[in-house]
């Protein structure tokens, strides 16, 4: 045992990477914590139980190998760490820094059970990764030996991505359709550059353009090819859109100017943080800069907003959300980052209308108390009569989640079926759509979820459609013989 680098949990108490303080970041975009140093990483991954049943494992949606790296990071054999970490996925560092750890890997640890602290896995993750990258370590993408067939890959959100990766590997010609001007969906326009800078998803994309995936930016399926001219062109498709139809709010005044959507705000302000012309910025649209501002939802959409209105500077920040602090959706440390920076938080509390005509002034709000379970088993929230109330507001933010766009519309594939959900229906033995040689992966199949979950996705209809190119090809191969 005086040998063994873990199981120092008892002697080392938990430590997460130091934030910056609250005044600084608020100023900036850039990632609120620093990195771990070596002694450090190694000093925290040594704190793993080395459990002979890893909950941390199991409760990962990729099961990636956690006690195995942080054995490896404990011994200081950081290349090898980061390799076992790269087997299972494809953006190691990425998950680092926005899985929500605490209900997932970090929430599930058998030390975390024990009173002591979990493992600051996450972190840990992120600083393997990050050293990878900065030591040479993650080499270029090899394609491997020519198949002949080609796959089309519709969306280049972490699903698309996951999936053209382990395809070109396979040796596939492998081309990804994006509606945006830049690759990576969410992980570029969605998710502020605080919890993810933007070079650590540009540097994941060059890669892949490096080792010879062809993007197909601004381009819009329905509008520059149909879905069934994609078909004729490759031997199979992906469909990896994602959910971007953001769900409204049904109350009077909702229409009204400076009542705006969460992924416009985002989006405009990720734009501008690369240096793009937004001239929703210029003329104020989807600024905060100087106004009281609203942010209705509980869920990390909701979070990274109330976030951004900080940092462009609004002179106050609200946050609306049905529910308790309890009950909330999104990541409790979100909200702990959140309230640093001054956010306040509005609990048991709903919107009825939104005031102001030519703009809007305030917003109209009802107590809530918690009922009885709804399906999902969480508290119902019912209105409180009598109790109505009214905040000032010169920019109020919706961000209530999304739902699936109209994809047989929009894509002009009227064969193409979905559930009553509006996600694509797929055979889940297979993951195909109602369309032969057509797969779907990640949230327009499972609805709005986590990163980790589209990766996961994308990892495991590579395999489906390896072996339906397969089939193709040896039935080809078949025909070419009889004939």
């Amino acid at each position: 045992m005086g040998d063994n680098p873990m199981l120092k949990f008892v002697g080392t108490g938990q430590a997460y990477p130091e934030k910056r303080p609250a005044d600084d970041r608020a100023d900036d975009f850039l990632e609120i914590s620093r990195s771990f140093i070596l002694d450090k990483a190694e000093e925290q991954a040594s704190r793993c139980s080395q459990c002979g049943v890893p909950y941390c494992s199991t409760h990962c949606p990729l099961h990636n190998h956690i006690p195995d790296w942080l054995r490896l990071t404990a011994e200081g054999r950081l290349r090898e760490a980061y390799e076992l970490s790269n087997l299972t996925s494809t953006m190691p560092e990425i998950c680092g820094r926005i899985c929500p750890q605490d209900r997932l890997c970090e929430g599930n640890c058998v030390i975390e059970f024990s009173g002591h602290g979990a493992v600051t896995i996450g972190s840990v993750e992120k600083f393997i990764t990050d050293t990878a990258w900065k030591e040479g370590w993650v080499e270029p993408l090899v394609p491997g030996a020519p198949l002949g067939q080609s796959v089309g890959v519709i969306g280049a959100g972490p699903a698309g991505l996951t999936t053209a990766e382990y395809l070109r590997v396979a040796g596939y010609e492998v081309h990804v359709y994006d509606r945006h001007d830049r690759a990576g969906g969410l992980l570029t326009y969605g998710i502020p550059g605080f919890k993810l800078e933007k070079d650590v998803v540009m540097r994941r994309v060059q890669r892949l353009k490096d080792g010879g995936i062809v993007f197909h930016e601004s381009f819009e399926v329905g509008r520059d090819a149909t879905l069934e001219e994609l078909r004729q062109k490759h031997d199979a498709i992906l469909i990896a859109t994602g959910v971007y139809k953001p769900r409204d709010i049904r109350a009077p005044g909702v229409g009204a100017p400076g009542v705006v959507k969460a992924l416009d705000f985002l989006t405009a302000s990720n734009k501008a943080g690369f240096g793009d012309a937004v001239p929703s910025h210029e003329d104020g649209s989807l600024h905060a800069n100087g106004k009281k501002v609203v942010v209705i939802g509980g869920g990390d959409t909701a979070m990274d907003c109330v976030r951004t209105a900080v940092r462009q500077g609004a002179t106050s920040v609200q946050c609306l959300y049905r529910r308790d602090r309890e009950n909330m959706p999104g990541s409790q440390r979100e909200v702990q980052n959140a309230e640093e920076e001054g956010v306040e938080f509005v609990w048991l509390s709903a919107p009825i209308a939104f005031e102001g005509t030519e703009h809007v002034t305030g917003v109209k709000v009802t107590r809530m108390r918690l009922g009885q379970p709804d399906a999902s088993g969480r508290r119902a929230p019912e209105p409180d009569p009598g109790s109505e109330f009214s905040l000032e507001a010169d920019l109020v933010i919706k961000a209530l989640g999304y739902d699936p766009e109209e994809l047989p519309k929009l894509f002009g594939a009227e064969d193409l079926s979905v559930t009553r959900w509006g996600t694509l229906r797929v055979d889940h033995k297979t993951m195909m759509t109602s369309m032969d040689g057509v797969f779907a992966a990640g949230d327009i199949v499972r609805g709005a979820s986590l990163v980790v979950w589209a990766i996961r996705d994308g990892r495991d209809v590579t395999e489906h459609m390896h072996r339906y190119l397969r089939a193709k090809a040896k039935a080809a191969a078949g025909e070419r013989v009889a004939a």
